[in-house]
């Protein structure tokens, strides 16, 4: 296991779309030991694969915090319900909040590490914590989702912080 560099906004590789696990193999279980190991380091509540530049459909999350991490596999949001305004932030954003909307309730179905299929329901921050991840599976920030308005503030901040790093540099 090691811990993985998180890419960070405005890199590209964020904005490619995950390819489909179809071996289930050592490879794939390193990843997401990876996966957990970092997420563990970074104290934060769900990492997907495409963050630490791996292109494949994997996600973990720990959304109560208990270490009793979730590990998805290729998963599929079923179905959506209870929708409502919630504020979130994301590792390859460091210092960016926002509000979006999300359903507060769904079904996904995913496999797990050793390709095993399941279904499950989540609700509250689970249920956010999923949909932002799969947002990253498919090359989306949560960004994407904000209002116009909010939009403008964040590459304004986006724009800051790269001016002060080419400055630094």
């Amino acid at each position: 296991m090691s811990r993985r560099d998180i890419l960070e906004y405005p890199d590209p590789r964020l904005r490619l779309e995950a390819s489909p696990v179809t071996v289930f193999d050592t490879g794939l279980s390193e990843l997401v030991d990876d996966l957990l190991e970092t997420l563990q380091a970074t104290k934060a509540v769900a990492l997907s694969a495409p963050q630490v530049d791996d292109a494949r459909a994997v996600l973990v999350m720990n959304p109560d915090q208990g270490w009793a991490p979730h590990v998805y596999v290729n998963p599929e949001i079923l179905s959506k319900s209870a929708w409502g305004l919630v504020e979130e932030s994301c590792l390859s954003l460091p210092g960016v909040v926002g509000n979006v909307v999300r359903a507060t309730e769904l079904r996904v179905r995913a496999q797990d590490r050793d390709g095993q299929s399941f279904e499950r329901d989540l609700s509250g921050l689970a249920a956010v914590c999923l949909q932002h991840e799969i947002d990253h599976l498919v090359g989306k920030l949560f960004v994407d989702r904000m209002t116009v308005f909010q939009k403008l503030r964040f590459h304004a901040f986006a724009g800051k912080r790269a001016r002060r790093r080419s400055r630094a540099a």
